[in-house]
């Protein structure tokens, strides 16, 4: 007996489910990141930082002026080791290091630490780092007040900054921690901007 052929109808459909499912992984994935930092900033989850610090009255430190104000409290009984790490991902020519590769501080200073970021590329480029602490029981504790990762970076062709860090230790961090690592990757935020600032430039 002859099987019945597939009608046109029948591979339209097919073609439309298809389209659908691969329309909305697209979303997905497009969505991913930002509903993931959204629950890493909540929970701590992964050594997301505890983010801004609370708008205080304004607090100079080291010429920068920071948003908030120091801890009420420092614990001078204890020293707890920093060190900063930087990590550009690929698609970003940048490069980035830390002025500052390790500080002994009491928890509750406010400190402050600077990155070097230089765009090796011949185009303007934006970019926006992400923070990352371990141990991560210590990421709820580690509070910054002012930091480059804030908002998106942009920098010209050959282009090299200083990007300031400003931050807490928390005191209630906990005492079996002495050593915190904080590490940022940069990342690129948008390959169609990026395209349309290389053509403009190109004109």
């Amino acid at each position: 007996m002859d099987q019945a052929q597939p009608t046109p109808a029948s591979h339209n459909r097919l073609i439309g489910k298809l389209l659908l499912m691969v329309a909305g992984a697209f979303v997905f994935a497009f969505a991913l990141v930002p509903l993931y930092d959204v629950l890493c900033a909540a929970t701590g989850f992964n050594g997301k930082t505890a983010g801004p610090g609370v708008i205080r009255d304004g607090f100079g430190v080291g010429g920068l002026q920071t948003a908030a104000a120091p801890a009420p409290k420092v614990d001078t009984g204890r020293t707890v080791r920093v060190e900063f790490t930087g990590t550009v991902m690929p698609g970003l020519p940048w490069d980035m290091r830390p002025l500052t590769i390790s500080l002994d501080i009491h928890p509750g200073e406010l400190q402050q630490v600077s990155y070097l970021v230089r765009n090796t590329s011949n185009r303007t480029i934006v970019g926006q780092a992400v923070p990352s602490v371990t141990p991560g029981q210590a990421a709820q504790h580690f509070e910054k007040i002012e930091c480059f990762c804030f908002s998106q970076q942009t920098l010209g062709p050959g282009e090299a900054r200083e990007m300031p860090l400003a931050f807490i230790v928390k005191p209630e961090v906990d005492r079996s921690i002495r050593h915190i690592t904080l590490s940022y990757a940069f990342f690129s935020v948008d390959g169609q901007r990026q395209t349309l600032t290389s053509s403009r430039e190109a004109q």
